[in-house]
């Protein structure tokens, strides 16, 4: 099993670039006019899981994302996804 340090020496440079290139995101999303939609918002939200002290990050960011509801629709409101629930 690596120790910290090791795992830091091999992904830090990658975690941060990814850190980076999510502000970046947000910055330009801030530049653009037009109104918010869902998927900001539950971007937004999934943010501060980052910073618990919890075990299951992942699990927990990917909750936030997942649609739970048990209905189905007759036919796709929309070609691809949006990687947020609808509501």
């Amino acid at each position: 099993m690596l120790s910290k340090k090791e795992l830091l020496d091999m992904q830090f440079i990658d975690a941060r670039a990814r850190l980076i290139d999510l502000a970046a995101f947000l910055d330009r999303l801030e530049r653009h006019e037009g109104a918010d939609d869902i998927r900001l918002r539950y971007l937004m939200e999934a943010l501060p899981i980052l910073q618990e002290n919890r075990p299951d990050r992942a699990k927990a960011v990917l909750e936030k994302f997942s649609d739970h509801t048990a209905e189905l629709y007759e036919t796709a409101p929309f070609q691809g996804a949006f990687g947020a629930p609808i509501s």
